[in-house]
């Protein structure tokens, strides 16, 4: 009988111990996991990492901002508003600049070699950024000479160019202030004869200017297409760099 009775003791201590310490242990390790320091703990973590990266975000907008406005340091204040007419005879002011990136030139119709020249430049400039990108790109003609540069004769002298330029010209009063405005030198007096021959002498630089209307670089007569469309390209990528898109 001695041996019997050990045996059922021994067989119920192993019973509990099979029902309450695998359960009891399971249990308390469960309700571990959520307790209110844990609960706390997970709360803190995700609020740091939220601000963190609300704070890296900040900090890279911050950056964007500064080289963005350190690419605008040294830039020459060249540009600003203007109002002239086209060789269609229709209105033109700086906010038609606006949205296309924009390459000015400013010469004469009876010019009789440099403007050509610098205009054919233009033209494949031009005919290469076209290519590669498509009409975000707004050739410009400006003239220096407008007591013979009517519309009319504008019309005529650009038809052998880039059929996209635009011709633009004004009274003189609007000619000085656009040519202040761009830097440019041109010897035409105010009181010129529109039947008079004479030559004028100007700046001879293609303008760059940004989609706001900003001016980028001036190219010079030494200035091959190539350099100038490398430096285009240069540009642009920077600006879809900064804006997300190309105009």
């Amino acid at each position: 009988m001695g041996s019997s009775h050990h045996f059922i003791v021994s067989k119920r201590s192993y019973s509990e111990f099979r029902q309450t310490t695998p359960m009891g242990a399971r249990d308390r390790s469960t309700v571990g996991v959520f307790t209110p320091t844990a609960a706390a703990l997970f709360v803190a973590t995700g609020a740091g990492m939220f601000y963190y990266f609300q704070y890296e975000k900040q900090k890279l907008q911050e950056k964007k901002q500064k080289e963005l406005e350190s690419r605008s340091v040294g830039r020459a204040h060249v540009g600003g508003p203007f109002t002239l007419t086209t060789h269609n005879g229709k209105p033109f002011s700086d906010k038609d600049m606006l949205g296309k990136w924009n390459l000015v030139y400013f010469g004469f119709a009876n010019c009789p070699d440099i403007c050509p020249a610098e205009l054919d430049k233009v033209g494949e400039i031009m005919k290469s950024l076209e290519f590669e990108y498509g009409q975000i790109f707004q050739p410009i003609f400006i003239s220096v000479d407008p007591a013979r540069d009517t519309t009319s004769h504008m019309k005529a002298y650009l038809a052998d160019f880039h059929p996209r330029i635009i011709g633009l010209t004004g009274d003189y009063a609007s000619t000085k202030s656009v040519c202040k405005a761009y830097r440019v030198y041109f010897s035409t007096p105010p009181n010129a004869d529109p039947k008079g021959d004479y030559l004028v002498d100007h700046s001879i630089y293609v303008y760059l200017m940004d989609p706001n209307g900003k001016f980028v670089e001036a190219f010079g007569q030494n200035s091959t297409p190539e350099d100038v469309v490398e430096r285009v390209k240069k540009e642009v990528g920077e600006w879809e760099k900064e804006t997300g898109r190309k105009v």
